[in-house]
C-alpha cells in the first residue's frame, strides 16, 4: 500500500539505472498542448525526431519508434526478422538477457543460451553475471553450425542488472570470422546515449533501445534501429506481427507520420532530449558517463566492497553494481537508504536478488548528484551495520576534483 505519510524534505534522489531523472526541460516539453497527429505541425515534429534519433544510434538507416516499453521493442526485433521454430543463439550476461531468452521461447523460437564457462567463488549461482559476452564462444558455436540453422545472434550491450558492457564490435567480428549469415540483434536499452554505440559501424542488424535511460525521458518510447539486411529478412519472416510490423511504419515515417496514434507529448520531449545531447556533444556525453562511473567505482573500492562486474575491461559507464558480503541482505540496505535519506537504489534482480544493489549514474547526472548519492549509500551502509573500510565519498571527491575541467562562462 502507498505510504501517504511519507513526506521527507527535499527532492527524491532517483539513483536507479533507469528510469533516470527527467530534466525540467523535458517535463516542460511534455506539457505542451497535444496536437493533431495527422496535422502539418506533427509531420514536422515526426521528421525532426526521426532524423535526430538516427544520429544518436549512429546510423543512416531507419529507426522505428514505438509507443511502448523496451520489452515491446524486444518483441518487435524478433517478430520482424524470424519465423516459428527458428534457432536463435543468445548469451546470458544477466537478468535482461535471461528475459529476452524467455520471450524467444514464448514466441515459438528455439533459443540456445550460451553461458560464461568459468566459476566464481563470490557468486557461484551466477558466474556469468559478472562478465561480458565472450565473442569466441559465439564464433565457436557458429562454426559448428554448418547448415546455418541459427538465424540470429542476440546479445545485450549494457546489462542493466549487473553493470557489464559487452564488446559488440567483437561479436560482429566473431560472426564474420565464422562466415555465418546470422543476423545480429542487440539490446542497448540502457546503453544508448550513455555508452558509446555505433549501429552501422559495428554491423548490427537490429538495435533495441528505450526512452527512460540515457535519453532521460519517462518510459513509453522504444526503438528498433534496422539494417537493410534486417529489412530484407522481415519480408520473409512469418512470426505473427501487426502492431510491431516495420513495413507500414517505415513507409509512413517518410512523411513524419505513423500508421497508429503515436505518443505525441513524449515525442516533444524526445526532440528536446536529442537537442540537449547534441548541444553537449555525444562524445562528451560518453566521456562524462565514463568519468562518473570511475568515481563511483573508486567509492566502492574504498568501502572495501566488490564491484559486481569482475572484468575492468567491461565496466559499465551507466551503473555500478555493488556486491555485498555473504549474509548481508542488500534489499535491507536499500530500504535503510530509502527510509533514511529519500534515495532509491536499484535492486539485485533474478539470480543476484538480495546479493547486490545498483547505483545509477546516467542521463542528467553530474558530479554533485553523484557525490550526494554516494554519501547516502555510505551512511546507509553504516546504519545497516555493513563495515566499510574507509570513506568512499571522500575517494570519489578526490577523483572528481582531480579530473574536473573548468567550465568557462561568458561574462
Amino acid at each position: 500500500m502507498l505510504n501517504l505519510n511519507f513526506h521527507p524534505a527535499g527532492r527524491h534522489f532517483l539513483q536507479i539505472p533507469g528510469p533516470s531523472p527527467v530534466p525540467d526541460r523535458l517535463l516542460r516539453a511534455m506539457s505542451y498542448p497535444t496536437i493533431d497527429h495527422r496535422g502539418p505541425e506533427f509531420g514536422a515534429l515526426g521528421r525532426l525526431v526521426l532524423a535526430g534519433i538516427k544520429r544518436i544510434f549512429k546510423t543512416q538507416h531507419p529507426v522505428v519508434i514505438y509507443p511502448a516499453s523496451g520489452t515491446g521493442a524486444w518483441e518487435a526485433a524478433l517478430s520482424n526478422t524470424l519465423s516459428p521454430g527458428d534457432q536463435v543463439l543468445m548469451y546470458e550476461t544477466g537478468h535482461f538477457a535471461t528475459l529476452w531468452n524467455k520471450m524467444a521461447l514464448r514466441l515459438g523460437l528455439k533459443p540456445e543460451f550460451l553461458r560464461y564457462p568459468g566459476a566464481d567463488p563470490h557468486l557461484p549461482e551466477a558466474p556469468g553475471w559478472r562478465h561480458g559476452v565472450q565473442a569466441s564462444l559465439i564464433e565457436e558455436r557458429l562454426r559448428r553450425d554448418a547448415r546455418h540453422a541459427i538465424k540470429a545472434v542476440c546479445v545485450v550491450h549494457n546489462e542493466t542488472s549487473t553493470g557489464v558492457t559487452s564488446d559488440i564490435a567483437a561479436v560482429r567480428r566473431a560472426i564474420d570470422a565464422a562466415g555465418h549469415p546470422a543476423l545480429l540483434l542487440v539490446d542497448t536499452i540502457s546503453g544508448l546515449a550513455s555508452a558509446d554505440y555505433r549501429h552501422d559501424e559495428w554491423g548490427v542488424d537490429v538495435t533495441v533501445s528505450g526512452s527512460q535511460k540515457g535519453l532521460m525521458l519517462p518510459p513509453g518510447i522504444s526503438f528498433n534501429a534496422v539494417s537493410p539486411k534486417a529489412i530484407a529478412a522481415s519480408r520473409t519472416a512469418t512470426l505473427p506481427k501487426s502492431f510491431w510490423a516495420w513495413d507500414e511504419i517505415i513507409d509512413m515515417n517518410q512523411t513524419g507520420y505513423w500508421p497508429y496514434t503515436p505518443n505525441t507529448n513524449l515525442l516533444y520531449a524526445l526532440a528536446e532530449s536529442i537537442e540537449m545531447i547534441e548541444a553537449e556533444g555525444l562524445e562528451q556525453v560518453f566521456a562524462r558517463h565514463q568519468r562518473l562511473a570511475a568515481a563511483c567505482r573508486a567509492a566502492v573500492q574504498a568501502w572495501g566492497l566488490e564491484i559486481q562486474c569482475a572484468d575492468p575491461a567491461v565496466y559499465s559507464p551507466v551503473l555500478t553494481g555493488v556486491l555485498l558480503p555473504q549474509g548481508v541482505d542488500a534489499d535491507k540496505v536499500r530500504q535503510v537508504v530509502y527510509q533514511s535519506f529519500n534515495m532509491s537504489l536499484g535492486a539485485g534482480l533474478g539470480k543476484v536478488k538480495g546479493r547486490m544493489f545498483r547505483i545509477g549514474h546516467l542521463g542528467e547526472c553530474n558530479d554533485l548528484a553523484l557525490v550526494a548519492a554516494l554519501g547516502g549509500c555510505e551512511m546507509g551502509l553504516k546504519l545497516a551495520g555493513v563495515r566499510v573500510r574507509e570513506s568512499g565519498t571522500l575517494a570519489a571527491l578526490e577523483y572528481l576534483g582531480s579530473t574536473a575541467t573548468r567550465q568557462d562562462r561568458a561574462s
